[in-house]
């Protein structure tokens, strides 16, 4: 335990380091943050957190999991000096560089769902709207359809078909095609299991 916890700071603080390097003012726009004083505020998933050179922090005050801290850092440290057009959904799968991750990402994330929400869209669709998920833009062949934003330029798509008498229920997440510009794709699939995650949470009694 004391070895997992000397591993989480030395990655904690290399972030941190890197952050140090960054002109916060100057990424804020095309990031879409708000800085406050030495620090911008960061909303995953609808819930602020804080990030500055010394510490990264919950909405409570507390420093989140290292996997948040690290979204949050590489989200920070991969700003594109052009922001890039949104549009065009994609599923993790059709990104160039997912496809070491393609396998856990469907065994994490669209699988799970699928599993937990089987005969429960009801359910699926309230504990959504908890975090804060809205109707998309466009419609879609789905029994449900749900957006949200996972970061201020990471939009993320769910689409939900129940189970019938032939087929299981089957489950898709979509980013946009410019995420890739915006965070890695370890990251962004750390980013596709705490949604699964958050949305078990919200499902509870």
């Amino acid at each position: 335990m004391a070895e997992k916890s000397e591993v989480f700071e030395q990655t904690y603080e290399a972030y941190l380091s890197q952050i140090a390097g960054l002109d916060f003012p100057f990424i804020a726009d095309t990031v879409g943050v708000k800085v406050e004083g030495d620090h911008v505020v960061i909303p995953f998933f609808g819930k602020p957190y804080r990030v500055s050179t010394k510490a990264i922090t919950d909405p409570s005050g507390k420093q989140p999991h290292l996997s948040i801290c690290v979204i949050l850092c590489k989200y920070l440290l991969m700003c594109p000096l052009i922001e890039p057009l949104g549009g065009n959904w994609m599923a993790f799968k059709d990104f160039k560089d997912a496809a070491p991750l393609v396998q856990a990402f469907s065994n994490t994330v669209t699988r799970p769902i699928a599993e937990a929400f089987s005969g429960r869209v009801s359910e699926l669709e309230k504990s959504g709207k908890k975090m804060a998920g809205y109707t998309p833009g466009e419609e879609f062949p789905y029994d449900l359809c749900m957006q949200f934003d996972a970061l201020p330029k990471i939009p993320l798509l769910l689409l939900f078909n129940d189970r019938d008498d032939e087929f299981p229920a089957q489950c898709g997440v979509l980013f946009e095609k410019r995420t890739e510009k915006f965070i890695d794709m370890e990251s962004l699939a750390m980013v596709g299991m705490l949604f699964f995650e958050y949305l078990k949470i919200e499902s509870r009694p």
